[in-house]
Parts: structure tokens; sequence; C-alpha cells
């Protein structure tokens, strides 16, 4: 039972209003502050939510949410932000390997929620669990009017500058920051307080330095967008993972009625981006586009002709950090990064809000002027989010190196994956991408059967044809080196986003 609030609202609002004033501050209204600001406030805290812009962002990312992250947006009391906004069903992965197709449904589910064929095979009739595709910017309005609509939350747009910390202590007081006049344009500053600082301010964060050290995003590719209008996929309400021999990965799903969301992955310093080879445009041009299915060229090609370098964003991985809370947290994409090929972004980060509300709630932490009760909570949050954020976080730094093969092991390992795929093994997988399966040891045996098939199929391929036998030396040094690739790939992933 959650405690109750220790003002009337009125009384609240008035503090937050006039003097600036409230139990948490959040800074940051996007995907991670709308949720946590909101989960706060339904427990009775006083939240001042600070945002730069509340214009409609106008983002190439966070469009795709895996239906784990769709249930703790509707755990959290938000489920209705997918409505209304033209979001299209989705129901999970096609995955076009050298032009031939595997799809991957998401997991048939039992009366509980439990994928029934986690560790092999799939379901062939049953439940299944559906995700949501959208406009980035309509989903985050939605979040935004629902934050502006609570009582306990007042949403103030205003850029911050830096962190208050008290003259004798390094405890985080609040922020500082400098709001417009939109009469006439004048910067004044302007300082609010709380017994807690949340910062959720995103990939490129301005505060990550101060809360977790020096811990920088490790960025090798970048992904360029272009928005397809009125085209045909290959199978209506997947997602389509396209891998060729000489293409990067490309993905399409539809975030309207009419528009298709392309997304070209162009890894840093290539031959086929160069300026001689027609930069990123040229790349798009005469190696994306052509390994795209035969339906969806013809829109490919009128948006890129419709205008300059598609939009980027950088394809960042920054493992988490864990945190010595004084007073301030640091969350959301500012805190924890992954590929996004995988679109678990939004499901980490539902999952983080609703897990942390959780810890915080009143009858836990009656008042966040107790830094004690703070840092056990956030202690428990580090090591309990890691079932769902590790998962995710793995299998989209895994699938990409795997996907985006660049030397004969990785090639094996590659057609292992898709052959896997092809054998029927997709409900564990796929549930894992989901953010419904929430146990490590699914994921590891799934990515070692892969690892075994792939070195199989490398044998099998090796010792074809005449005198084949003779060539067994031979398949089995490539079956220690995939297999030795595999590990490389694999396990630093999982000590760090694991153990660490």
């Amino acid at each position: 039972m959650s405690a109750k609030p220790i003002s009337a609202p009125g009384d609240s609002r008035r503090r937050r209003e006039q003097y600036h004033e409230a139990d948490v501050v959040v800074v940051g209204a996007g995907v991670f502050g709308c949720a946590i600001a909101f989960a706060l406030a339904n427990q009775g805290r006083s939240v001042l939510l600070l945002e730069r812009r509340m214009t409609e962002p106008d983002r190439i990312v966070g469009e795709l949410l895996q239906p784990g992250g769709l249930a703790a947006l509707k755990q959290l009391g938000l489920g209705h932000c997918v409505e209304g906004i033209d979001a299209i069903p989705c129901k999970g992965y096609n995955v076009i390997f050298n032009h031939i197709s595997s799809l991957i449904p998401y997991p048939t589910i039992d009366d509980s929620g439990n994928v029934i064929y986690a560790w092999g095979g799939s379901g062939k009739e049953g439940k299944r669990p559906e995700g949501r595709s959208f406009h980035h910017g309509k989903f985050i309005t939605k979040l935004r009017e629902s934050c502006l609509a609570h009582e306990n939350i007042t949403v103030v747009e205003t850029k911050v500058i830096k962190t208050l910390r008290g003259e004798y202590t390094d405890q985080v007081l609040g922020v500082e920051t400098r709001t417009t006049n939109r009469e006439t344009g004048e910067k004044k500053p302007d300082y609010f307080f709380g017994q807690l600082t949340i910062i959720a301010d995103g990939y490129d964060s301005k505060f990550r330095k101060d809360a977790i050290g020096d811990k920088k995003a490790v960025v090798k590719s970048k992904f360029y967008a272009l928005e397809l209008i009125d085209t045909t996929l290959p199978q209506e309400n997947y997602g389509h993972v396209i891998i060729g021999k000489d293409t990067f990965p490309t993905l399409l799903y539809q975030i309207g009625t009419h528009e298709t969301r392309a997304l070209f992955d162009v890894p840093m310093n290539i031959p086929e981006a160069s300026p001689a080879a027609g930069g990123v445009r040229g790349y798009i041009k005469n190696v994306a586009i052509p390994a795209l299915p035969p339906s969806v060229q013809p829109a490919a090609l009128r948006a890129l002709e419709a205008g300059n370098i598609p939009r980027s964003m950088p394809n960042s991985w920054l493992p988490p950090t864990k945190q010595m809370p004084k007073g301030v947290l640091l969350l959301g994409d500012a805190f924890n990064m992954r590929h996004p090929l995988t679109g678990g972004g939004m499901t980490v980060a539902f999952n983080d809000a609703l897990l942390l509300s959780q810890l915080l709630d009143p009858s836990r932490v009656p008042t966040f002027e107790d830094s004690k009760a703070i840092s056990a909570a956030v202690n428990v949050f580090y090591w309990r989010r890691k079932n769902v954020s590790s998962n995710i976080n793995v299998l989209a730094q895994a699938l990409y190196t795997l996907f985006a093969a660049n030397d004969r092991q990785l090639y094996a390992l590659q057609l292992g994956c898709f052959e896997y795929f092809q054998r029927g093994m997709t409900d564990g997988p796929c549930g894992l991408l989901a953010g419904i399966i929430q146990r490590p040891a699914v994921l590891a045996y799934h990515f070692f059967s892969v690892a075994f098939l792939s070195l199989w199929l490398n044998a099998l391929a090796i010792c074809a044809g005449p005198f084949g036998i003779l060539k067994a030396p031979l398949a089995l040094i490539d079956a220690v080196l995939i297999l030795w690739k595999a590990s490389c790939v694999f396990l630093p992933l999982v000590w760090r986003e694991g153990f660490q």
C-alpha cells in the first residue's frame, strides 16, 4: 500500500509553481523522464518535470515498442499513450538474408504470460503478444500530455545549465536553468529544488561525466533514415531486417498508415560510403537499396531523391555504471544504451521506470531526504534491472556483430543464425528480443546453440565433395576458430552487462 502524500495537492502545486520546490526534480521529458515522473506522481510525490523544448520532437529512433515494453507501459498507467497516434501493431520480425525470408513471430505464451517454447522450437497456435510502432514525436507528445494533466506534476519549459550543491556538502539540491521569456526572448536564471534530482537528458547527456565519471559511449556506426510513403512490405505488421553479403543491416517497419521507416546502418569510414563512391547517399542508392525487397525499392529511391543526405543517429553502446546517489540519479539513455537494431531501448526504459518507482514507493522510502534508503534502493535497482536490460543489451550488440559480419568466422556465425531461424528455433530468441523472457540462461543457451550449428554447417561445407574426409583437420581448425570468435563476441558482453 502506497503512503499518502504528506501535503495536499493544492499545497504541493503552490510550492512547485511559486517556490520551484518539489519532492523530485526530473530533467528531460523524453521516454524515461515522462515515465518516471508519472510513476512517482501516482505515488503522491510532488514532481517538477523540466524540458528544454516542449514542441513535438522529430527523431528517427524510439519508434518501435516491443511487447515487454508495452506491458511495462501499461503497468505504469500510460498504456493509453499508444492510442490515437496511428500506431501500427507489430507481430514480430521478418529476417531477409540474401533475399531469403525467415519469419520470426512473437512467441506463443501461456495464461501467465510465460513463453511456452523458451528453450527451443516455436508454437504454431496460441496467444501471442504484440508490440507497437509509431512516429516517435506523436508518442512523446502523448506521454507529455499525461504528465501535464497530472495534479502532482508541474511541467516547465526551461534549459538546465547545471546541478546545485550544498555549501558544505556535495549533495545535489536541485538544478539551475535558463528560462526564455516568450514575449521578449530574454533568458533569465531559474532554480528548481528537490529532495531527489533524476536526470534523463538522453544519449548526448551533458551531465554524464559528473554522475558516472569519464564513461563514453562507443559508436561504430550510424543509422541513416528515410521515410517511405505508401510502400508495400513483404509481411504486413512485421519489422524487417535485411542482411546482404555486401550490405550492412537495414531495418524496415511501418510507423503510420502511409509511412514506413527505413534505417540504413553505415559503419564509420567504409569505402562504399567514401566521397569517391558518392558518400552516404551513394552507399544507400548503389548498395543498400538494391538489397531491399523489390516492392520497397521504388519508394526508397523516391524518398532518397526527394531530399538531401538522410538524417542520422549514432548507434551507441554504453554499459550501465553503478552510481552513488548524493541527491541525483542519471538514468535513461544517459545511463545505458545499446545498438537499436533490436528496438529494445524503450523496453529497457519503461521497465527501469517501473522497477525504480516500485523500489522508491513511499512504503519503502517515505521521504527522499533519507539518503541511506535512496542508496539502498538504487543498489537493488542496479542489479535487479539486469534481468531485463542485460538480455536486451547483450542480444542487441551480439546480433549486430553477426549481422554486420566482416570476417570468415562471423560470416559462418551469421549463416548459422539464419539457419537456426529457418529450422524453427524462433520463440526463445524472439521472446528475449521482445523483453518477455527475462532469464539470461536462455540467451546463453540459444547463442551457443547457434555457434555449434554454425561450426557444423561450416564443417559440412568444407568436407563436401570428393576426398572431403581428408579436409576434416581443416574443418576442426575452423570449428575452434568459430567457437573462439563466438566466445569473444558473447562472453565479454555478458560479463560487462550481467556481472559488473
